[in-house]
């Protein structure tokens, strides 16, 4: 148990270990959690877990990357169907942990313990019998390996999916998981006679493939293993970001409630493909040259604890000169919404409640008949409201102040009214491209690549969670490291996204902004009205098509010219007054 008290020692060594497997002393690291296939370019390894029973679990989550790293060779690969791509990666996936296992024995148990913990979650989202990750352990069962109970419920729900025979495909691969080029023949025979692949096609069809393009949309089994509440808040991201902070506060006993991060990793799970309700195939211009290393995060992953508290602090004290305004206008708010709640009546039916009101007239008119009343159905339609917040780095200073005090209030006023309320940002990951451009590069710098940088969204709060623990979080928008690049066509369709899902009957989605999306990379790349044309599409299909009512303040901007309904604010002393009173005019419509 002294991982308990060396947490940071222990990941240390974990990931020392890690780069004497791969041999490549100068992998990096990250906190956040790992992809299947994952990045070559890195390692994501969270901090220990407290736990024992999931130590073996968690060091299997490195293992495998750092046989990737050691054993996987990047390839060329067929066009396929998607679901194809997904069987195709995770089996090329088995292949370096048979080989990696072989070589390093002891990383059997953790490999297995790892992969058990996904096929429980598999099991538990009821996820389909024939999927990506069954196909990996039953080849790993007929290889003579040990597994949980959860792995071989899942090896047996998926052969009993599947109508032939396919043990003697099996063991070839079995037989030559030392080849890669030999594995991947065999593997897609084997997926035409699983009829993944539709149309019969030759190796001489091959063509070179970028790794993101095998792997998209494979993350229902990218899951973390389990984490508890209080590990969720010791995580630690690890950024190469100026101004980033790299200390451990695993040690640090919680010093404040923690945030349940349940429903938020479950929003996390459904929002992988920003784009899916707009159709971004309708709107040619727009392409993405690779998504593999976008990210949608929980916002305290980005913080430790410590700093988590002190922003809040540094938030409050930003929003106390306006206290005394802000709680008068957000009063008269508030009184307007549950007006709109309270109950309103018909009188002088025929049927109903007896309206004990006119009961005089039995005496005064006794001719008369009696009077009732009845209920009538309110006129406020059940609501949930999505702020997103432009975290790039031309907000940092007093734009990023304004737009924190924005969320803060709003946030904190419609909760007070019942009224369900997600607070959401976006940005970058790195500075002029991260990975995207690197591979980008790697590839011979082809032109007019698309998008070429990795998003990072970023959920402060979702509909669902508690206001009051959620709002602990908020003081992140003030953390200068994280304000980099902002993509807003991208950003505002998934929150679209997000909101669809929802059942409430009244959506409204509040952008907060201050200007144009600007990311050189992508700019210095692709036509200069690239990003610009596709916030107007995506803003114009919302207007037009859908009905999700949009907002948009401008801080310090005039955002007019790309949303049609908006307000601009430019100081802290104007804030709460025009905000208010959007807001009222929104909701009185």
């Amino acid at each position: 148990m002294s991982w308990v008290k060396n947490r940071e020692e222990f990941k240390q060594a974990v990931l020392s270990t890690a780069r004497a497997v791969s041999k490549n002393p100068g992998l990096e690291s990250t906190a956040q959690g790992s992809s299947r296939p994952p990045s070559l370019s890195q390692i994501s390894l969270q901090y220990p877990p407290r736990s024992s029973s999931q130590i073996d679990a968690w060091r299997g989550e490195g293992d495998f990357q750092a046989f990737w790293q050691t054993f996987h060779k990047e390839y060329s690969s067929l066009k396929m169907p998607k679901i194809a791509r997904d069987f195709f990666a995770e089996l090329e996936l088995c292949r370096v942990e048979m080989v990696g296992g072989r070589k390093f024995p002891g990383a059997k148990i953790n490999l297995n313990a790892y992969l058990n913990t996904l096929a429980k979650k598999a099991i538990d989202n009821k996820v389909p019998a024939f999927n990506p990750l069954a196909a990996n352990l039953w080849l790993k069962q007929l290889n003579g390996e040990s597994l949980d109970i959860d792995s071989k419920n899942t090896v047996n729900a998926f052969l009993s999916s599947i109508p032939i025979n396919i043990e003697d495909k099996g063991k070839k691969l079995i037989k030559v998981q030392d080849s890669q080029e030999d594995f991947q023949s065999i593997v897609l025979d084997l997926m035409k006679d699983l009829d993944l692949m539709h149309e019969p096609e030759t190796k001489g069809e091959l063509e070179s493939h970028d790794e993101e393009q095998l792997t998209e949309n494979l993350q229902d089994y990218n899951d973390q293993q389990p984490e508890t509440e209080e590990d969720t808040q010791e995580q630690i991201v690890e950024s190469k970001a100026e101004g980033d902070t790299d200390e451990d506060t695993g040690i640090l006993e919680e010093a404040q409630a923690p945030i349940d991060s349940t429903s938020i990793d479950e929003e996390i799970d459904l929002t992988r493909n920003f784009n899916e309700d707009l159709d971004q195939a309708s709107y040619e211009d727009y392409k993405i040259f690779t998504s593999q290393f976008d990210e949608v995060i929980n916002a305290i992953e980005l913080a430790t604890p410590e700093e988590s508290q002190r922003l809040r602090l540094q938030l409050d004290q930003l929003i106390a000169p306006h206290q005394t305004t802000i709680g008068k206008l957000a009063n008269r708010l508030q009184r307007l919404l549950q007006a709109q709640q309270n109950r309103s009546w018909n009188y002088n039916l025929e049927e109903g409640l007896l309206d004990t009101a006119q009961l005089h007239r039995i005496i005064t008119r006794p001719g008369d008949p009696l009077s009732f009343k009845q209920e009538s159905e309110s006129k406020f339609k059940d609501t949930v409201v999505s702020l997103l917040i432009d975290s790039s780095g031309s907000m940092r200073g007093r734009s990023m102040s304004l737009a924190a005090i924005c969320g803060d209030i709003i946030g904190s006023t419609l909760e007070r009214c019942y009224v369900k309320t997600e607070l959401l940002g976006f940005t970058t990951k790195h500075w002029k491209g991260g990975d995207s451009r690197k591979a980008w590069v790697n590839q011979g710098s082809p032109l007019n690549p698309g998008r070429l940088n990795d998003l990072r969204h970023i959920i402060f709060k979702s509909a669902d969670d508690n206001f009051r623990k959620a709002r602990k979080s908020f003081g992140i928008m003030l953390r200068e490291g994280l304000l980099k690049e902002n993509l807003d066509g991208e950003a505002l369709a998934w929150a679209h996204q997000r909101l669809s899902k929802r059942n409430e009957e009244r959506k409204i989605l509040i952008v907060i902004s201050d200007g144009a999306p600007v990311d050189d990379s992508t700019l210095s790349t692709n036509h200069s009205n690239f990003l610009d044309n596709h916030l107007r599409h995506i803003i114009n299909t919302i207007e037009t098509q859908s009905n999700v009512e949009l907002l948009a303040i401008g801080i310090g901007h005039d955002v007019t010219k790309y949303y049609s309904k908006s307000i601009t604010i430019n100081r802290a002393e104007e804030l709460a007054e025009a905000l208010l009173d959007k807001l009222t005019e929104l909701f009185n419509d």
